[in-house]
C-alpha cells in the first residue's frame, strides 16, 4: 500500500486519489471565488464606462416637443422576431427654429395633432435617447453575471474532467491491488498456482 499518507497524524486509509479529489474541490472553490471577484470588477468597469458614454451622448442629445401630422401606423421591428413599432409622422423645430419632419416611433394611441417629446441630435434629426440609469445598471449586471458564469462553468468543466481521470486511475489501482490481495484473502488459487504452492 504505497499510496498511504506518510508522517505522524497521517490517515493510512487516505489514498493519493483522495488527496487529489480534495485538491480539485479546493481548486473549484478558489475558481468560484475568483469568478466572483472578476465578475464584480468587470461589472464595475462596465458601469463606469456606461456612465461615461451616457454623459457623452447626453451632451449631444436634446429633447424637443414635436407635433404629429399623421395618424399612427405600424412598422415592422428591426429584427424578424421583434414586435411591430407604432410610428407617426411628426414635425418639430431644432436648431434655430429649423423645421424637421420625420416618421418616428410614438406611444400607442397617439392621434393626429398630439404633442410628444422627441430626442434629437445636434442637427435636429431624430435620435435615440441617452442611456438611462436602468440601462447602465442592467448592462453592468449582465456583463458581470456572464463573466462569473463563464469562469465557473469553464472551471467546473476542467475540474470534472480531472476528477474523472482521478477516478479512473483510482479504479485501476484498486483492481491491481485487489488482484494481489484477493487470492490470499479468499484462499482461491491464482492462475498458474498449484495446490501445494504457497
Amino acid at each position: 500500500m504505497h499510496h498511504w499518507t506518510k508522517g505522524a497524524g497521517g490517515n493510512p486509509l487516505r489514498r493519493h486519489a483522495d488527496r487529489a479529489r480534495t485538491r480539485m474541490h479546493a481548486a473549484f472553490a478558489l475558481t468560484c471565488l475568483l469568478a466572483v471577484v472578476a465578475g464584480f470588477f468587470l461589472a464595475r468597469a462596465a458601469w463606469t464606462d456606461g456612465h461615461r458614454t451616457a454623459e457623452e451622448v447626453a451632451r449631444h442629445r436634446h429633447s424637443v416637443t414635436a407635433t404629429t401630422v399623421s395618424e399612427t401606423t405600424y412598422r415592422a421591428g428591426d429584427q424578424p422576431s421583434s414586435r411591430p413599432v407604432t410610428v407617426a409622422t411628426a414635425t418639430w423645430r431644432y436648431p434655430s427654429q429649423r423645421a424637421h419632419t420625420e416618421t418616428i416611433p410614438v406611444p400607442a394611441g397617439t392621434g393626429n395633432g398630439d404633442t410628444i417629446h422627441v430626442w434629437v441630435d445636434g442637427n435636429g434629426r431624430a435620435a435615440a435617447a441617452p442611456p438611462s440609469q436602468a440601462d447602465i445598471v442592467l448592462n453592468a449586471v449582465g456583463i458581470g453575471t456572464a463573466a462569473l458564469a463563464g469562469i465557473v462553468l469553464v472551471g467546473g468543466a476542467l475540474v470534472a474532467v480531472r476528477l474523472r481521470i482521478v477516478d479512473a486511475r483510482s479504479a485501476r489501482a484498486w483492481e491491481s491491488e485487489w488482484a494481489g490481495v484477493e487470492p490470499l484473502w479468499s484462499g482461491r488459487l491464482r492462475p498458474g498456482q498449484g495446490a501445494g504452492d504457497d
